[in-house]
């Protein structure tokens, strides 16, 4: 049985940084590739960041130089460094590993989210002004 585990999320001040982790277990870590997921109260889930199996990263254009992705294969541990918050970044933070046809690597569509499965329950991250 494959479980996924978010923790990290809080309350911060924008301008501020959080670091969010996500703990796999059920599957064989390192062959899929990893996403970071969220949604605000009345949009869609949106793809925020992604890591191949073999390092190769992508991440949402909202995000980019502010949010570093990385994966701990021998943890089974997937990390969201997050810095310089904005009170637009405030959302529940979901980590899902790649479990469709090409699940080694991201895809162009990965932000869509619909080759990503096995979704934990998630972390809020809140982000004041």
């Amino acid at each position: 049985q494959v479980q996924v585990v978010e923790s990290g999320g809080g309350l911060v001040q924008a301008g501020g940084s959080l670091r969010l982790s996500c703990t796999v277990s059920g599957l064989t870590f390192s062959d899929h590739a990893m996403g970071w997921f969220r949604q605000a109260p009345g949009k869609e889930r949106e793809g925020v960041s992604c890591i191949n199996r073999n390092g190769g990263i992508a991440y949402a254009d909202s995000v980019k130089g502010r949010f570093t992705i990385s994966r701990d294969n021998a943890k089974k541990t997937l990390y969201l460094q997050m810095n310089s918050l904005k009170p637009d970044d405030t959302a529940m933070y979901y980590c899902a590993p790649n479990t469709q046809f090409a699940p080694a690597w991201c895809g162009s569509n990965w932000r869509a989210s619909v080759d990503f499965g096995y979704w934990g329950q998630g972390t809020q991250v809140t982000v004041s002004s």
